[in-house]
């Protein structure tokens, strides 16, 4: 099977909470919160914001394309070629949240950016556990 430029491939994680969506929320939306599990950022939870993600590796050009709070985020997500859209769905459950990250975009030739995505959004699901436990 040969794959042509427009496919794409996308990463998925998904991992339950033992906390409500308003905590994830939080997590996911509040500056200083996102630079204790993700980066340093200058997020601001409005439709069309454009925001930087900032590591030690380089810079992500972000911007916020949906919002719907308690419920689902997703904003562009552009750094070393890839140009992609990071989407967060959080479902309510009977013991706590849902969390479902899904990463669109990735082209064919952009091996390297996919399976870093791919090891790298558990470990960031990690971080946000650690962050979620010490939230009142």
């Amino acid at each position: 099977m040969t794959q042509t430029a427009s496919e794409t491939r996308t990463v998925v994680v998904e991992r339950e909470f033992a906390h409500p969506p308003e905590k994830l929320w939080r997590a996911l939306t509040q500056p200083h919160l996102i630079a204790e599990w993700l980066m340093k950022n200058d997020f601001a939870a409005k439709v069309d914001h454009r925001f930087k993600l900032e590591a030690d590796w380089g810079v992500v050009d972000c911007q916020v394309q949906t919002l719907e709070p308690h419920r689902t985020l997703s904003y562009s997500w552009a750094a070393l070629g890839l140009d992609s859209v990071v989407t967060w769905t959080l479902t309510p459950t009977a013991s706590g949240t849902h969390l479902r990250m899904e990463q669109t975009g990735f082209a064919a030739d952009q091996t390297r950016a996919y399976q870093g995505a791919r090891y790298g959004w558990p470990k960031f699901f990690d971080g946000l556990e650690r962050i979620l436990v010490r939230l009142d």
